[in-house]
C-alpha cells in the first residue's frame, strides 16, 4: 500500500492542475444539486419492529385522512390572576382564536376547548389543538405567521397564550461558535506548521471536502429523507478529521524536507507513510459510523451513513488535494525546523540536541509505566461513575429553553392538567378478529383505568368500520419518568391479557412508549453494534500493527475514553453541573441515540489516534530501537501533531455546543470531552505506559498469523527499500 500511495502523491503533486480541477469541479456539481433541491426537513421517524410503530402503522392503515404525521400545535391560554377561562369575555376570545387558526390552507382541524374538554378543572387554563396535513419542516412560512399572529391577537386581549407542539419547529442552527472552533483551529495549525500558509492548506482542504459532503446530503436529503440533523453531524464529522487528516500529510511532508528530500519526492513519501495511517484511520471511522446500521432504526443510519461519506472524501482529499496544493506552494512551505519570517523572524533551526516536549513525555512515562498507567485509569474511572445513572429519553417541549413558548405552553399545560397532559399514552385496539368489537373497547378501558399511575382514560374512539379504536390515558407523572416507563408496560400486560381471552390486539403508542420502546432497542442492539464494529477494528489493528496485543489495548483505552466521556455528559446535561457555563437551560433524561452515536464516532477517533501514534513507534521498533526507545522516538514525531489534531477536534466538535438542536449541543460536547480523553489520558498516557510494561510483547504475533495476514505496509518498508536500490544503482552508475 504505501507503494501505491506514493507514486499517487508523487501523480498528484506532478498533475496538480488536473487533481485541482477535479475537486473544483466535484465542489461545484455537488453546490448546482443542492441549490436546486428542496430544503432539507426532519426526517421521518420509525423504529421498526416496535409496539409503538407497530400501533402507528395500525392507525395510518385504519384511520385513513387522520394526518397522524402532520404538524400539531396546542394553543394554550391561561386566564388573568382571579379570572377563569369560562368567563363570558374570554370565551369569546377563544372562539374567535379558534375560527382564526382553522382557516388556514393546511390545517386539517382545530378542536374547541369548550366542546372538547380543554378546560383545566379551575378553569384558569385552556387550550385549542391545531393539527395540519404536513409535517412540521413542510408548513409553509404563511401557515406559521397565522399561527402566531392568532396568539397575538388572544394576548392583545388580555389573555397569556403560548404555543406547544412541532408545528413551530426550525431548522437547527449552529451559531457563531462554530466560527470560534475553526477559528481556534487555526491558530493551532500556524503554531504546529510555522507558517500561515502550511497552516492554510489543512483548512482549505477540509472546508472544500465537507462542502461536497453536505452539498451532496443537500442534494438527496428529499429523495433519501435525509433530516437536517444529519449535514450538521456529517460537517462537524468531517470538518474534524478533514483538517485532522490533511495536519498529517503536511507534517510529515515538511519533515521529508527537512531530511533532504526534493519537493515531489517528499510529497510521495509523506502520502505513502502518512497517507497509509490516514487511510486505516479512515477506515476504522467509516466502520463505526457505517456499522450503526446494525441498530436499525432508519435515521441512524442515514446519520451514520451520511457522515461516513465525508470522512470518506476527507482521506481521498489528503491523499490527492493535499500533495497538489503542496506543488502549487513550492517553497513557500518550509521544512520542519525552519520559521516563517512572520513568526520567527527569520530562518532559524531547532537544536537538534535539544529534546522536544514529546520525547521529554515520553521519557518521563516510560520511566513510572506502572505509576503513570494506574493513575490514568483510576482518573478515567472517577469521571465515569456519573454513567451509572444515565437516563435516556426523547426530547419534548419539556426540554426546551425556558424562555421559548414551546416550554411555555408546555409548563402551563403541567400546571392546569397535571404533569402527564404533556405525554399521553395512546392505547390502539385492533378488535377485527374479535366478535364484539365495542365490548372488547369498553374491558379495554376499564381495565387501564382500574390501573396505578391514571389519572384519566378517554372514551373509545373506534374508526368508520367499528373494528379499531384508540384510547387516550393520562399518566399522573410527567413524560420522562421512570412512574410513566412503569405504566407503560403495566398497559402492555394487562393488553396481553386481553389479546389471550379475546383475540384482539391490544398496542400502546405515542410518544412516551416511542421512547420507552427505542431505549429498549437501542439497549438490546449495543452488544451486538459494539462486538461487529470493535471486532472488524481489531481485525483491522492486526493488520496494521501485526500484534494481537496493541489492537487489544487499543480496544480497551476506547472503552475508558468513552465511558468517562458519558460521565461527562451526563454529570452536565443530566445533574446539572457546569450547566450555566455549559448554556444548557433545562437538564433532564440524555436523547436516546445520542450514547450509541457517540460510541460509534468515537470509537473511529480513537483509533485514529491509535494509528497515527503507534504506527510512528512500530517504525521504530522495526528499524531496530528497543520497545521503551521506540516509545519515545515516536514520541518525538508524532506528539507535537497528535496533541494539535486533538486540540483541533475539539475546538471543531466544542463549536456546536451552540447549536439549537439540543442533540448535536450533546453531541458536540460529548465528542469534545471523549476527544480530550482519549487522545491526552489514552493515548499519550496510558498506550505509552502499557507498551512499556509488555516490551517487546506488545509486538508478538504467532508466526502462522504471520503469514497468513497481508503485508500493508504502513510503516513504509518497501519505501526504505527503494531507496536503498536506488543509491545502489545510483553507485553504479558512478563505478
Amino acid at each position: 500500500m504505501a507503494t501505491f500511495l506514493y507514486r499517487l502523491g508523487r501523480f498528484a503533486f506532478r498533475r496538480r492542475h488536473f487533481v485541482a480541477l477535479f475537486w473544483v469541479a466535484l465542489l461545484a456539481l455537488a453546490g448546482a444539486g443542492a441549490a436546486g433541491a428542496p430544503a432539507a426537513g426532519n426526517s421521518s421517524f420509525s423504529i421498526p419492529g416496535t409496539e409503538a410503530q407497530k400501533a402507528f402503522d395500525l392507525l395510518e392503515e385504519r384511520f385513513p385522512g387522520s394526518s397522524a404525521d402532520g404538524a400539531t400545535a396546542r394553543v394554550v391560554f391561561k386566564a388573568p390572576d382571579g379570572e377563569k377561562m369560562t368567563d363570558a369575555g374570554h370565551k369569546a376570545v377563544v372562539r374567535d382564536t379558534v375560527d382564526a387558526l382553522g382557516g388556514g390552507s393546511e390545517v386539517a382541524g382545530v378542536s374547541d376547548p369548550y366542546e372538547g374538554g380543554g378546560v383545566s378543572e379551575n378553569g384558569s387554563v385552556a387550550y385549542a389543538s391545531v393539527t395540519y396535513e404536513v409535517s412540521g419542516m413542510e408548513l409553509e412560512a404563511t401557515s406559521r405567521e397565522a399561527l402566531e399572529a392568532a396568539a397575538e391577537d388572544a394576548r392583545a386581549a388580555g389573555l397569556t397564550v403560548e404555543i406547544g407542539g412541532d408545528a413551530l419547529q426550525a431548522v437547527p442552527e449552529t451559531g457563531t461558535a462554530e466560527i470560534i472552533g475553526i477559528g481556534i483551529a487555526a491558530v493551532v495549525l500556524v503554531i504546529t506548521l510555522g507558517s500561515l500558509l502550511a497552516a492554510g492548506l489543512p483548512l482549505l482542504t477540509a472546508i472544500v471536502g465537507v462542502g461536497v459532503g453536505v452539498a451532496s446530503i443537500t442534494a438527496l436529503a428529499s429523495t433519501l429523507d435525509l433530516g437536517s440533523t444529519t449535514s450538521i453531524l456529517a460537517s462537524m464529522i468531517g470538518l474534524a478529521v478533514g483538517i485532522d487528516y490533511a495536519l498529517f500529510v503536511v507534517s510529515r511532508y515538511r519533515a521529508e524536507l527537512a531530511e533532504g528530500r526534493g519537493r515531489e519526492e517528499a510529497a510521495g513519501r509523506a502520502v505513502g507513510t502518512a497517507g497509509s495511517a490516514v487511510v486505516f484511520a479512515g477506515l476504522t471511522v467509516v466502520i463505526a459510523l457505517v456499522g450503526l446500521s446494525v441498530v436499525n432504526i432508519p435515521m441512524l443510519t442515514k446519520m451514520g451513513i451520511a457522515a461516513a461519506g465525508t470522512v470518506a472524501l476527507a482521506v481521498l482529499i489528503a491523499l490527492t488535494l493535499i500533495p497538489a496544493l503542496l506543488g502549487y506552494a513550492g517553497r513557500r512551505v518550509r521544512p520542519a525546523g525552519e520559521k516563517s519570517k512572520l513568526l520567527g523572524g527569520g530562518r532559524t533551526a531547532k537544536k537538534a540536541d535539544r529534546p522536544n516536549m514529546g520525547t521529554r513525555w515520553a521519557r518521563l512515562v516510560v520511566r513510572r509505566p506502572l505509576a503513570v498507567l494506574l493513575l490514568g485509569v483510576i482518573g478515567l474511572g472517577a469521571a465515569a461513575v456519573p454513567a451509572t445513572s444515565l437516563e435516556l429519553g426523547l426530547p419534548d417541549d419539556g426540554s426546551q429553553p425556558t424562555s421559548t413558548t414551546q416550554r411555555k405552553a408546555y409548563d402551563l399545560l403541567s400546571e392546569g392538567f397535571g404533569p402527564g397532559f404533556n405525554g399521553p399514552l395512546v392505547v390502539v385496539v385492533d378488535a377485527r378478529g374479535a366478535s364484539d368489537p365495542q365490548a372488547v373497547f369498553d374491558r379495554t378501558g376499564d381495565d387501564v383505568k382500574s390501573l396505578d399511575n391514571v389519572v384519566d382514560v378517554a372514551p373509545a374512539q373506534p374508526n368508520k368500520a367499528g373494528d379499531t379504536a384508540t384510547i387516550t390515558v393520562i399518566p399522573d407523572s410527567k413524560p420522562s419518568s421512570v412512574t410513566t416507563e412503569d405504566l407503560v408496560h403495566d398497559i402492555r400486560d394487562t393488553g396481553a391479557g386481553i389479546t389471550a381471552d379475546t383475540d384482539a390486539d391490544v398496542l400502546v403508542t405515542g410518544a412516551t412508549a416511542m421512547n420507552v420502546d427505542v431505549s429498549q432497542k437501542l439497549n438490546d442492539a449495543l452488544v451486538p453494534y459494539l462486538v461487529l464494529v470493535v471486532g472488524l477494528a481489531f481485525l483491522l489493528l492486526i493488520v496494521v500493527f501485526r500484534s494481537i496485543l496493541v489492537p487489544l489495548k487499543a480496544a480497551l483505552g476506547f472503552l475508558l475514553s468513552v465511558l468517562a466521556a458519558l460521565g461527562a455528559v451526563v454529570a452536565v446535561y443530566q445533574w446539572g453541573w457546569l450547566a450555566g457555563l455549559m448554556g444548557v437551560e433545562e437538564t433532564g433524561p440524555i436523547m436516546s441515540m445520542m450514547p450509541i452515536f457517540m460510541v460509534g464516532v468515537v470509537f473511529g477517533l480513537a483509533m485514529d489516534y491509535e494509528v497515527f501514534l503507534v504506527t510512528r513507534i512500530r517504525e521504530a521498533y522495526v528499524h531496530g530501537e528497543n520497545p521503551r526507545q521506540a516509545v519515545v522516538t515516536g514520541f518525538r514525531y508524532s506528539a507535537r501533531v497528535v496533541t494539535a489534531a486533538a486540540v483541533i477536534m475539539m475546538a471543531v466538535f466544542a463549536g456546536f455546543i451552540g447549536s439549537s438542536d439540543s442533540m448535536v449541543r450533546m453531541i458536540g460536547f460529548g465528542l469534545a470531552v471523549a476527544v480530550l480523553f482519549d487522545a491526552f489520558v489514552v493515548r499519550m498516557t496510558i498506550v505509552p505506559a502499557v507498551l512499556a510494561l509488555l516490551g517487546d510483547k506488545a509486538w508478538w504475533l504467532p508466526k502462522w498469523l504471520d503469514r497468513a495476514l497481508p503485508n500493508v505496509d504502513v510503516e513504509g518498508e518497501a519505501l526504505a527499500a527503494h531507496d536503498a536500490a536506488r543509491t545502489e544503482d545510483k553507485e553504479l552508475v558512478r563505478a
